[in-house]
């Protein structure tokens, strides 16, 4: 069984998310805090943690900088999801780069929580997996200077790593492994999020814009994302 520790300083979210996980299949332990989940972790195997940012008594971001700190080599390398009510593009890169694995904005779809979720540990447990015993060369995407490890789920842009959500490398798989054709914003929510959940429209115009900064943050001239106005955007030949 998966065991996922859940943190938070909100009652209702422990009650709801942590049952609604256990219907799935989870075992779930809940912490208001950051200091009492730091202290559960380091006593109990943990596969996933799920941090609120903003909490009393050690927040979500310094939580995580204790679990990366650890001696315990299988806590130190636990994936972590952020969930959080903050809208800033700044505190979901710093929480990439300070390595959590995604990122889910509050108020959140159990669907779209429960396949992250799957998608992350997958996604672990692919990067645990020695390189030895896979063929990298055959399981990586390369377009140009953008590479992509599905396996591992990793983004590198002219060799340097691309910190990108778990959606938002479901959306630069989708435009990139067919440049040219556009893509509508029903096609992208679909590659991002499945056919079983819904989000609104302007959800993808955010991510692109989100992706472009995070590209040119390394590469100024980058412009591969097309923009088709009125309908949808593409990968640049």
């Amino acid at each position: 069984m998966t065991n996922i520790a859940l943190v938070d300083d909100e009652s209702n979210i422990l009650t709801s998310v942590s049952l609604a996980l256990e219907t799935e299949g989870f075992s779930v332990d809940t912490y208001k805090n950051g200091e009492d989940a730091f202290i559960g972790l380091q006593n109990k195997k943990y596969d996933l943690g799920l941090f609120d940012i903003k909490m009393p008594r050690m927040n979500g971001n310094e939580l995580l900088m204790k679990v990366r700190a650890s001696s315990n080599l299988e806590l130190r390398n636990m994936p972590i999801i952020f969930l959080t009510s903050k809208d800033q593009e700044q505190d979901e890169i710093i929480g990439l780069k300070m390595g959590a694995a995604d990122y889910i904005k509050k108020p959140f779809s159990q669907k779209l929580l429960n396949e992250r979720i799957r998608t992350v540990l997958r996604v672990h447990a692919n990067r645990l997996v020695d390189e030895k015993d896979k063929n990298i060369s055959k399981q990586n995407f390369k377009k140009g200077d953008l590479v992509l490890d599905d396996l591992k789920q990793l983004c590198f842009w002219q060799n340097n790593i691309i910190e990108l959500t778990v959606a938002e490398f479901n959306l630069i798989r989708s435009l990139s492994k067919h440049p040219g054709v556009i893509k509508d914003r029903n096609q992208l929510m679909d590659a991002m999020y499945g056919d079983s959940i819904y989000v609104d429209d302007r959800t993808i115009d955010s991510h692109i814009k989100r992706l472009r900064k995070k590209f040119k943050s390394y590469d100024n001239s980058f412009d591969q994302i097309r923009t088709r106005y009125g309908s949808g955007y593409s990968w640049r030949e």
